[in-house]
């Protein structure tokens, strides 16, 4: 590249010795000049700065096992999935799920599921404590009310178990206690 801009170099002031006479300008062939001397620059600021980056590659390989160790544990997944049956996850790991999946209160189920509707009156839902809007509907028995919990009411906007598909039935019942209790 050198040999290449001294050559062009030696052509430039050849030209002006031209130009002098009238015959045409250097100008070109000084743009050239420049860009290449500009394109030098950019390389050696490339190689300095590679040349600064290898220690540092050669610094980050070079780590204790305790270093290691306290970088992976960081960077563990927040959790687990297991399925039983799963031979890849330990007992441990199955048995917080199963002491997490405990029967869930009247008041939990209300909050996560029920509240939806029942908290704002939407689509027509009795709301909790509206004693006017439960009163026909305790007149029904509780296994009616149940039953609507539980299956749905046909032609109405309430769904089965009020979406919440992963309740079970005993749940859905906790919740329609939770609510008449606090509508009565």
């Amino acid at each position: 590249m050198r040999v290449f801009a001294d050559n062009l170099a030696e052509r430039a002031g050849q030209m002006r010795q031209n130009d002098v006479k009238g015959e045409f300008s250097n100008a070109p062939a000084m743009a050239i000049l420049r860009r290449l001397n500009e394109q030098e620059k950019v390389m050696k600021r490339l190689f300095v700065i590679v040349a600064a980056l290898i220690p540092l590659t050669v610094m980050a390989v070079d780590l204790s096992d305790e270093q290691r160790a306290a970088i992976e544990e960081r960077i563990q997944p927040y959790s687990k999935v297991c399925v039983t049956g799963d031979e890849a996850c330990s007992a441990k790991d199955m048995g917080a799920a199963v002491a997490e999946s405990g029967a869930r209160s009247g008041d939990a189920v209300y909050n996560s599921a029920c509240m939806a509707c029942h908290a704002t009156g939407a689509a027509g839902a009795p709301m909790l404590g509206d004693v006017a809007a439960w009163e026909p509907r305790i007149a029904k028995g509780m296994e009616a009310l149940y039953d609507s919990g539980i299956n749905g009411v046909a032609g109405s906007s309430m769904i089965a178990k009020g979406g919440c598909m992963d309740c079970s039935d005993e749940e859905i019942r906790a919740a329609v206690d939770f609510m008449v209790a606090e509508s009565q």
